[in-house]
């Protein structure tokens, strides 16, 4: 019985005659098809969606501002999308405050409330010294006035849960369709005392509250990215407002 040859290959993707004619009798595999095209294809389509998109996030200003610039019809398009997300906006802008939760009513007020609507739940600190919490509940009061579409609620967390920890406040609880879509204890994964509303509002995006190109959201994030809402590195402590005393 002959013994198998070992062949000399140097290099088994080479594009050479002698690799062609061992690929031919079976002695190397076939060489791999380059992956040049798929990525010249992607890199196509990737442009294409770019190009197509490049109106996303525009307010209707600044579509005004491009009617030199961009195709009529194809403009008027984006003008008609556009009203019709703010038409949208306005009509489900309902709630444009906090509300403050008592337990007896929490089934109706966030529960059933979250068949209609997103309803974010802060529990609060019932300590005047926890910065994160007294930070978020500046953070709450305008977000419910930016985003009226989205219901934003306080309870403090020991009222709501009985014994829940002081150290696990502030909690947020988002709801949807009846249940709790994402619990988040303290602001750690936000950005702690450092948390702002873009920290807030990508939340927001990743629960589906939100959409990604939401104008509300854009028209806050300066042109550097930084968000027109100054981060707090600390929240005074003393002193109360109508809202505070109605913990109280």
């Amino acid at each position: 019985m002959d013994k198998p040859v070992n062949v000399p290959v140097d290099d088994p993707n080479a594009d050479t005659e002698w690799n062609d004619i061992l690929r031919k009798h079976g002695v190397i595999p076939e060489k791999p098809p380059s992956p040049t095209p798929l990525i010249e294809e992607a890199l196509a389509e990737a442009r294409k969606q770019a190009h197509e998109n490049r109106l996303e996030g525009k307010g209707l200003e600044e579509l005004d501002e491009l009617e030199d610039e961009e195709d009529d019809e194809f403009l008027e398009h984006y003008r008609k999308q556009r009203m019709a997300e703010l038409s949208t906006i306005a009509r489900t802008s309902i709630f444009n405050q906090v509300y403050p939760l008592q337990k007896p009513d929490y089934s109706r007020d966030v529960t059933e409330a979250s068949k209609q609507a997103y309803v974010l739940v802060h529990l609060t600190s019932s300590l005047g010294t926890n910065i994160e919490s007294r930070l978020l509940t500046e953070l709450w009061r305008e977000l419910a006035r930016k985003f009226g579409d989205i219901k934003f609620c306080e309870i403090k967390g020991d009222m709501c849960i009985e014994g829940y920890p002081d150290k696990n406040t502030p909690t947020i609880l988002v709801y949807r369709d009846g249940d709790i879509q994402r619990q988040v204890v303290t602001l750690r994964e936000l950005g702690g005392t450092k948390t702002g509303m873009r920290d807030v509002e990508e939340l927001l995006v990743n629960v589906g509250a939100l959409k990604a190109n939401d104008t509300r959201r854009l028209h806050s994030v300066s042109h550097n990215g930084s968000s027109t809402f100054t981060n707090r590195k600390a929240v005074p402590t003393s002193g109360s407002t109508e809202e505070d005393e109605a913990w109280d």
